[in-house]
């Protein structure tokens, strides 16, 4: 802890001109910003340099930047809780930097310190720290980004960027809360393809998504259940989440092949998992083996994971035209424990046997 605090000088500026805290936000997700953000440069030559905490604000960018050309960009989420002891907690945050480095590595972006990174985290909640929301559900919301920010027209990576973090006060992130979701598996649109970003955390995946999303919701459905690019018949996300499905006692979720983001909350509940001795395994499912498993009852739960919603259950999934309902379509137990078990270990109300929280040290 100490050296993410001491290591790397920060210089903080802060606003003059503070903003009203939103007093409840367990209905919104993503609107309002806090008053102040982490920013940093690289150039070629000079590197990562002139770390700072400055007041919110826009950017200035030349027309002619080149990521907003050719999407030379990565970003990553993660939350911060305040916990019923008073104490604010970052979950994961390490393990978020390592994969901004992944997501930073497939887009040709240099990589950050890993050490820098967390204690960008780390200042910027603790001089905003008033932004955090206290409700049980509620949560700030970190959106670390770097932009080529190099201003040239030409198809290369770009020779200078920024990296920016700021924060959101969120609540549910789905309308439904933790209420189950309805999924349409398409076999029209694709959102990754082997040797493409699927894997990285890059806004061309998310616009990729956007129109099948649209799509799902105008025939009814809370989100796309995405197919692989390839065949078109094997399950890979949720929506923006990863996937885990419960058939004949088995747990099993899609396998990383590069197609897939290796999400954080994912991680974390595999891990529960195997701890509490369960069959788990990451294994291809296929949307007929899930058609066959609701048919002989033996489709027990689904739900998907991210760090957004935590953990969401799916009561019922479309495909080809037909409705398939998930077990009962209700939440089922082992998607509540987990999502129990991770928010405990999120807010502090559980031990932590793992050390994926981080205390937000008091600063300023």
């Amino acid at each position: 802890m100490n050296d993410f605090i001491t290591t790397h000088p920060i210089a903080i500026q802060r606003t003059a001109s503070p903003r009203p805290v939103p007093t409840d936000v367990r209905h919104s997700f993503g609107t309002s910003f806090s008053d102040h953000m982490f920013v940093m440069e690289f150039h070629e030559g000079q590197g990562w340099h002139d770390p700072r905490i400055v007041p919110y604000g826009s950017l200035d960018l030349s027309p002619a930047t080149s990521m907003l050309h050719y999407g030379q960009a990565i970003f990553d989420g993660l939350k911060g809780f305040h916990g019923d002891d008073g104490q604010l907690r970052l979950f994961r945050p390490q393990a978020h930097a390592a994969r901004i480095n992944r997501s930073a590595e497939q887009l040709c972006i240099p990589p950050l310190d890993t050490g820098l990174v967390v204690q960008s985290f780390l200042r910027l909640v603790d001089v905003d720290r008033a932004w955090v929301p206290t409700a049980r559900g509620t949560a700030i919301y970190l959106r670390p980004t770097i932009i080529a920010s190099e201003a040239f027209i030409s198809v290369r990576p770009a020779k200078s960027y920024l990296y920016f973090v700021i924060l959101s006060p969120v609540g549910a992130y789905y309308a439904e809360g933790n209420e189950p979701v309805s999924l349409l598996a398409t076999e029209q649109f694709t959102r990754a393809s082997p040797g493409g970003l699927g894997a990285a955390k890059t806004p061309a995946n998310y616009a990729a998504s956007l129109m099948a999303a649209e799509h799902a919701k105008k025939e009814g459905f809370t989100q796309v259940l995405w197919l692989d690019g390839v065949e078109r018949r094997w399950l890979e996300e949720v929506g923006t989440m990863n996937l885990m499905v419960k058939i004949g006692g088995q747990i099993r979720t899609p396998p990383l092949g590069g197609t897939i983001l290796a999400g954080i909350t994912r991680d974390s509940a595999l891990t529960l998992m195997r701890d509490w001795g369960l069959n788990v395994a990451e294994a291809p499912i296929s949307i007929e083996e899930l058609i066959a498993a609701v048919a002989d009852g033996t489709l027990e739960e689904m739900w998907g994971t991210g760090t957004a919603a935590v953990v969401s259950p799916v009561g019922m999934f479309g495909y080809r035209g037909q409705r398939y309902l998930v077990a009962d379509g209700k939440a089922g137990p082992i998607t509540e424990r987990l999502y129990q078990a991770i928010t405990d270990i999120q807010y502090g109300t559980a031990p932590d046997p793992h050390g994926w929280t981080m205390p937000v040290p008091m600063m300023n």
